[in-house]
């Protein structure tokens, strides 16, 4: 999935450095520790499972993505995805990244 988010936010004129940077607010994950799971090709339930750091502000996250509202997803792995999803999508709509990381004041 990870080039496919690379290359949605590239589409609209973000880089791949704001996809690692919202994937890293999200989970705690440095760039190596990224760059090591992508490597290995680990699969989201391992990645966000091991996940250093998962961000408290995610339930912050509202929306839609796909039809289904974000803060409504019962599944635990599926609701990070989901957070992950919609990030990327404000990214490449072009939202602030303050706004991107729920940053307080924004």
């Amino acid at each position: 999935m990870y080039p496919l988010y690379v290359a949605k936010a590239e589409k609209k004129g973000r880089t791949k450095a704001e996809v690692d940077q919202v994937i890293s607010w999200l989970t705690g994950y440095g760039q190596k520790e990224l760059e090591a799971q992508l490597k290995e090709k680990t699969d989201f339930e391992t990645f966000f499972a091991k996940a250093p750091n998962i961000n408290p502000s995610r339930a912050l996250i509202k929306g839609v993505v796909c039809g289904v509202r974000v803060e409504d997803v019962k599944e635990p792995t599926m609701q990070e995805i989901r957070y992950l999803d919609k990030l990327i999508d404000e990214l490449a709509k072009g939202k602030a990244m303050d706004k991107i990381l729920r940053k307080s004041g924004s």
